[in-house]
Formats: structure tokens, sequence, C-alpha cells
């Protein structure tokens, strides 16, 4: 479709107030939500993925398209919750401790929110305490962590760790991503998934929240 497609190059340029705009004209001419949200926003911020992972763009220039992708998110996101899906369950989600980076995850939530689950987005800056604590205290069935630093991935290791000694693992899964991380360091450490971009975290919670604990 047209306007998806524009709101998609407009999110890779960065343009914050030319998203808003086309959001809002694709809206209004009776566009779903739900596709202005996946062709558009998340299809524009793949590319943007893509290209920060193969180093062609560097970190301002998947700041600027995130700023632009929240343009669009203020108005498509209460429109996104305003559906009445039973949830499908609930995943806590954060940054893990010494990362304040959090794009990926904001995009995430948002993702898992419009897929019908229930999210407790943590922030950034998160403790593996602070991870298994709300995971108990809401009854998630899944943690999702997002690290952008190769810094601060061992906090990772440390809730798949806690949740061992807790008795938890296999009762509360987790999944990892962020751009610095991998399929093998998920498994290194033991993390029951790994999603490299939104659409795959989806799918990866999706498929967790289906496994018996």
């Amino acid at each position: 479709m047209k306007d998806s497609s524009e709101i998609a190059l407009a999110l890779e340029r960065g343009e914050a107030k030319e998203v808003a705009r086309l959001v809002q004209t694709a809206l209004d001419s009776g566009v779903e939500a739900k596709q202005v949200l996946d062709d558009g926003l998340i299809a524009g911020m793949a590319v943007g993925g893509g290209q920060f992972r193969r180093h062609e763009i560097f970190l301002p220039n998947v700041l600027m398209a995130a700023k632009a992708m929240y343009a669009g998110l203020d108005l498509l996101t209460p429109l996104l919750q305003a559906g009445d899906d039973p949830h499908r369950g609930t995943a806590v989600i954060g940054t893990v401790r010494g990362d304040l980076h959090d794009i990926g995850k904001n995009l995430v939530g948002i993702m898992l929110r419009g897929a019908g689950f229930q999210v407790i987005d943590l922030g950034n800056d998160v403790s593996s305490e602070t991870f298994v604590a709300k995971a108990q205290e809401h009854g998630a069935k899944v943690i999702g962590m997002s690290a952008l630093l190769t810094t601060t991935m061992p906090g990772m290791a440390e809730v798949v760790e806690l949740l061992k000694a807790k008795g938890l693992s296999g009762k509360i899964r987790t999944v990892i991503g962020g751009a610095p991380v991998s399929k093998e360091f998920a498994e290194e450490i033991g993390a029951d998934a790994y999603a490299f971009d939104g659409v795959s975290a989806v799918d990866r919670v999706s498929d967790l929240m289906e496994m018996d604990g």
C-alpha cells in the first residue's frame, strides 16, 4: 500500500513530522492501525535495524528513526490498545542493568500489546532481581531482555542464573535481543529464545507462552 511505503521511507530518513502526517492521513483514509504499524513503522525500522547491524548506518541515524517512529506510535498506540482481545499471557520486558537504551524494547512492547499480550515494561537499567521479582509478582511466563551494549550483556546471564537458583526455570522463560546479541550468545547463557527484531520477538514470546511450564 502506497501510504505504508511512504511512512516506512520517511521513518528511515528520520522525518518525524512527515511520519506523523502520513500516519494520520492513512488513519483518516480508513487504514487499520495494525496495518499502519506493520507495513509502515515496523517495516521502516526493520530496514534501519538491518543497516545498523551491517554498519551501514550508525547510532545517531537509529535515534532519528526512533524519534520518527515514536511520532507515529503516539497516534497508533491508543488505537492498538483499545481492542478487546483477551490477553494471551503476560510478559515482563526491560533493558538490562547498566544499559539506558530502550528503542528496540519500546517497539517490542507496542508489538506485543498489539498481538494481545499483557506487557509489564520495567524500563531500562533493570537489575536481575527486579526482572525476576516482577515476573513473579505479575504471574508472567516470559521475561524479555534487551541490550545495546556488549558490556551490559552479562546482565542477561544473571537473570537466567537467578531463575535457576529460585527453581523457576521452565516456569518463567527468557527471550533476549538487541544489536550485539546473537543466537549463539542466547544458547551460551541458557536463555530460552533469541529474537533479532520486533517481529521475531512476538513470534518467540508466542512460542514460549504456549510451552508447558
